[in-house]
């Protein structure tokens, strides 16, 4: 995709790393919003709201550019797992998911001026049971705490996927596929 000022609305290495499969050439700024989710959203429209909060909050600012926000949170039994706070908060996120099947939801949202268009990308992970040693390992790496529910399915230090039912980009940060189509059709 050329000739369009694209802006990703993130700090993330990952997002910007997967942007890149789609777009030449693109800046990334951060939103700094507060990422405090309303009580009449639910869980899984949570992603989609603050993707187009921080699409919405660099579009101001730059209203002839294409804003892509993202964000992507992990939904297990209802529960919402954002970024962990601390330690604690890293240790139960893992300890819930061990075992388990959960939802990671990547809301998406792309704006130029007033036009606008989002969505929502749906992947279940099916964890293997994680062992005490193994979170304790993990956490210590400091790895968990810029990723939401906790953990990257990526990353190497935990590996904790036994399964997964969708798209491995989505749990990445960025369902890159579904984004390179939506941006065709945006752009057009």
């Amino acid at each position: 995709m050329k000739n369009q000022d694209i802006i990703l609305a993130s700090a993330s290495p990952r997002r910007r790393e997967l942007l890149g499969y789609i777009a030449e050439d693109f800046r990334c700024i951060p939103a700094d919003i507060d990422e405090t989710i309303p009580e009449n959203i639910t869980a899984e429209d949570s992603a989609e709201y603050l993707a187009c909060m921080k699409a919405s909050f660099i579009a101001e600012s730059c209203p002839e550019s294409v804003v892509i926000g993202c964000d992507t949170v992990v939904v297990y039994n209802g529960n919402v797992y954002g970024k962990p706070a601390d330690e604690t908060d890293a240790h139960g996120m893992l300890t819930e998911l061990s075992g388990n099947i959960h939802k990671v939801i990547t809301g998406v949202c792309i704006c130029c001026g007033e036009i606008k268009t989002s969505f929502s990308e749906v992947t279940k992970v099916e964890f293997f049971e994680l062992s005490e040693e193994e979170i304790a390992g993990y956490i210590k790496t400091g790895s968990p705490f810029d990723k939401a529910g906790a953990y990257g399915i990526q990353d190497g230090a935990l590996l904790p996927a036994k399964r997964i039912d969708g798209d491995y980009f989505n749990v990445v940060g960025l369902p890159v596929g579904r984004l390179k189509r939506e941006l065709q059709k945006f752009l057009k």
